[in-house]
């Protein structure tokens, strides 16, 4: 047999133990017989295959089911004592933690970043979480299966590697590398915003939708684009840097050098800086008192807090920012035509004070009536979207014929 015969009949046989896979994480507890029904494979490949996986120790033959007039059925379910590790390396703090393969958060921790860091620091971090988890009384480290790691910026998810943590200032960390060498096991490595994206399709509001994009909106803007049920990276891996399109050519510099980026209007940080200036110039807030006059002290949390009790200048400039994430919506919707579109990160949690103002601006603004029928909605995974993203990253390959053992 020559050798692209051979892999093909690889590629079958793991494309056919993903399909059993991910049918019992679906729908266990469940019969072999409804899974052949499910996945449209032979009983006797069902069986191979099952066996293969309780072999692997992967499932469990977990309880009998209702009989239909003969023996009753043995019903196959996800082994729960398999665990993976997950991080999200954040600007100011690293959250990290443990799941199962049901994607449920066994083990949840935070950890401030150092304020002065450089690529071996960095790399130390992610060592010291890491240990930390593996650590625990509460696991046995034997049944851990890989390790996620979500990072803001440019990110080569086929090497592993972080090109480019602006906020931090590092290039080229070869997290993949430094880790698996140290633990042993796989590791995958994916921008935060794409990872969140990924981990909304498995666990969130992406459930069900092939076409979707998820905006995380926190001191920068970044996307994770999913097309056909995949993440887009592009040609270079910058697919979803949204936060440097141009949607004002007279707007501030933005941290890249250029001029009017979309997250120089709309991020948290232009949020910050716009209330601050209002102050600046004479307006009237609650938000003065509470800071005892030191400007440097307001953060978009506590502009959120008073905008909730009705302060006049937190409103409007919640709202213009607002309406600033529509206009990038808008450019979004007629660029890819997404069913949905997920709004994650810190100003998501402004929630109707955000949503109302950026629905506005896309009805208003899409090209033709179709358009209106995107869906666009907060994230369900809330401050730990990047981190469960990070997870999903092992998951969605273990549970693909992309998984080798």
């Amino acid at each position: 047999m020559n050798q692209g015969i051979a892999g093909s009949f690889q590629l079958m046989k793991s494309l056919n133990r993903s399909l059993v896979l991910n049918t019992i994480r679906i729908h266990g507890p469940i019969s072999r017989a409804n899974v052949a029904k499910k996945t449209k494979l032979t009983p006797p490949t069902v069986t191979n295959i099952v066996n293969e996986l309780l072999a692997k120790d992967l499932i469990l033959e977990s309880e009998t089911g209702a009989s239909t007039g003969g023996r009753k059925p043995v019903l196959l379910v996800i082994h729960p004592d398999h665990f993976v590790i997950g991080v999200d390396v954040g600007i100011k703090k690293l959250r990290y933690g443990l799941s199962n393969l049901m994607g449920e958060l066994l083990i949840y921790k935070e950890k401030k970043m150092p304020q002065e860091i450089s690529m071996e620091s960095l790399l130390d971090e992610l060592v010291y979480v890491i240990k930390d988890i593996k650590g625990s009384k509460a696991i046995d480290a034997s049944r851990l299966l890989g390790i996620g790691i979500s990072m803001h910026g440019i990110v080569d998810s086929k090497k592993g590697m972080s090109r480019y943590a602006p906020s931090l200032n590092l290039h080229d960390i070869p997290v993949k590398e430094k880790l698996e060498e140290l633990f042993g096991l796989p590791v995958r490595v994916e921008n935060d915003a794409k990872a969140m994206a990924l981990g909304e399709k498995w666990f969130g509001n992406g459930k069900g939708y092939d076409n979707f994009t998820c905006i995380n909106i926190g001191e920068g803007i970044g996307a994770g684009i999913m097309i056909n049920g995949e993440l887009f990276n592009g040609h270079e891996s910058i697919a979803g840097e949204i936060g440097h399109m141009v949607i004002d050519l007279n707007g501030p510099q933005c941290s890249c050098g250029g001029f009017g980026c979309f997250q120089t209007l709309a991020s948290g940080q232009a949020l910050r800086e716009r209330t601050i200036r209002e102050i600046s110039l004479g307006r009237k807030t609650m938000l003065t008192k509470s800071v005892n006059g030191d400007l440097d002290k307001i953060e978009g949390a506590l502009i959120h807090e008073h905008a909730l009790n009705g302060d006049e200048l937190c409103l409007e400039m919640i709202e213009k920012t607002g309406r600033f994430i529509g206009i990038g919506i808008v450019n979004i919707i007629h660029m890819f035509n997404p069913n949905l579109v997920i709004i994650g990160g810190g100003l998501a949690k402004a929630k109707n004070l955000i949503m109302t103002p950026l629905r506005e601006v896309v009805n208003a603004r899409v090209l033709t009536g179709s358009e209106l029928k995107t869906k666009i909605m907060a994230a369900s995974l809330g401050e730990k979207g990047s981190l469960m993203g990070a997870i999903t990253l092992v998951l969605a390959e273990l549970f693909s014929y992309h998984y080798h053992e």
